[in-house]
């Protein structure tokens, strides 16, 4: 991994993919990290994109952070100093959760910095269900993940993905069981964030919704229909995946973002470069 300072802070960061490709950014979940795009990652490199994947500040090997600085607003504006550190701009950029209200923000404040903007499990409004997430993060904050680690599995991860299991599973729950007790000021900052649907009203960029079928957090029409509604953009629904559609679906989500970006880029620019067919939900 790299480091970037930017913003105040350290990002820790992967860069693959040609150099000369159409950069994509990645932003990650809230409790995962860079390594949740693996997969993703490794099929849009094969279709000639320079594939960036950073940790956000306070998680993974990013620096740490106090809850202060652990807003979603400031998380964008880390995201945009990236960009520019790295002289990615204008590229295309896709989070997972708390990385696609990173990626919203950025459509709605520094279009000049993005091509397109794709979230997967989002939300453009404020946190609906403040009243069910506050004691598990209290929880967190107190003591960490570890004991409450099936109640985090089950917002992040949909029934057929659970009821699989296997690797994927397996890997990630121990993740989220190692999380320390400093992950609660990561989660006070999503679930505190504000709504951003009246910045997106007449957004420049194109923006793709992608929700999963069985997203326990943030189900439809959260995570689809109502940010393409505020953004003028489109949604779609892929089945058999929860909230970390990204991670548990990466075959379709790479389809459907292949056609997202040759859109955004015009026929002349994307030609050549990410002609994948969108895999069927």
């Amino acid at each position: 991994m790299q480091m970037a300072t930017v913003n105040g802070t350290q990002l820790a960061y992967v860069d693959k993919g040609p150099r000369d490709g159409i950069p994509v950014v990645l932003s990650h979940s809230l409790f995962f990290d860079h390594t949740m795009f693996d997969e993703l990652g490794e099929r849009l490199e094969a279709h000639r994109y320079r594939v960036i994947a950073f940790d956000h500040r306070g998680q993974g090997a990013s620096a740490p952070a106090v809850r202060d600085e652990l807003t979603v607003d400031n998380l964008a504006l880390d995201a945009a100093a990236l960009i520019e550190h790295l002289g990615l701009g204008p590229c295309h950029v896709v989070g997972n959760s708390l990385g696609g209200m990173v990626a919203l923000r950025l459509a709605a404040r520094r279009p000049d910095l993005i091509r397109s903007a794709t979230a997967l499990g989002a939300s453009a409004e404020e946190e609906h269900k403040l009243a069910e997430f506050s004691p598990l993060i209290d929880h967190l904050t107190e003591h960490g993940a570890a004991d409450v680690v099936d109640v985090v599995m089950h917002i992040m991860f949909g029934d057929a993905s659970l009821g699989a299991g296997g690797d994927m599973i397996d890997q990630w729950r121990a993740h989220i069981a190692a999380l320390p007790p400093s992950i609660g000021d990561a989660a006070y900052g999503v679930i505190h964030r504000g709504r951003i649907i009246e910045e997106l009203a007449g957004c420049q960029v194109p923006v793709l919704a992608i929700a999963g079928s069985e997203d326990h957090a943030y189900p439809q029409p959260v995570s689809g229909q109502n940010i393409a509604d505020a953004t003028g953009g489109r949604h779609v629904t892929v089945e058999a995946a929860g909230h970390s559609v990204a991670l548990e679906r990466a075959d379709v989500v790479a389809g459907y973002l292949a056609d997202h970006f040759v859109r955004a880029d015009g026929a002349a620019e994307g030609a050549g470069r990410g002609q994948v067919v969108p895999a069927q939900p």
